[in-house]
């Protein structure tokens, strides 16, 4: 066999192999709620700006959201027990697990912990389903899954 023709096989072997792990790996959601001492509209504001700061831009990271509970939602199936929710997803655990060990991450925790009254974390393997209009995939996931194929 000629080296191009080693060459290709050997790059269809790694696309496969990459496929097969990507397709197995599932992306993983970490959801935190808040309970804080100080509740007031301020310290809610104040828990999600540095959410903001620290949390919304780390590698491997899908989606990231924050804000204060909805207080208008108030039906017997709505849980109250928090001030403030943050939501991420990520790419993989690896990407998890690089996130929490990461120095911004510290810091938020750090600079934010004498705060909290109480901290629950909700963390579920997830698949990635967003219908948009004509069955289009989401542009920011399929972007993110794509680059995490080619790592």
């Amino acid at each position: 066999m000629r080296p191009t023709t080693y060459f290709l096989m050997a790059a269809v072997a790694t696309l496969l192999a990459a496929g097969v792990a990507w397709a197995q790996e599932k992306m993983l959601a970490h959801d935190v709620y808040f309970s804080l001492n100080d509740n007031s509209p301020q310290a809610k504001d104040k828990l999600v700006a540095a959410c903001k700061k620290y949390l919304s831009d780390h590698p491997g990271t899908v989606w990231f959201a924050a804000g204060p509970l909805a207080e208008e939602l108030q039906r017997d199936v709505n849980d109250r027990d928090f001030d403030v929710a943050l939501h991420l997803v990520f790419t993989s655990k690896a990407a998890h697990d690089r996130y929490a060990k990461a120095e911004k991450h510290l810091k938020f925790i750090e600079e934010n912990k004498a705060n909290w009254k109480k901290v629950r974390v909700f963390d579920s393997y997830v698949e990635a389903f967003a219908p948009t209009r004509e069955g289009q995939p989401a542009r920011k996931i399929e972007k993110v899954l794509r680059k995490r194929v080619k790592q």
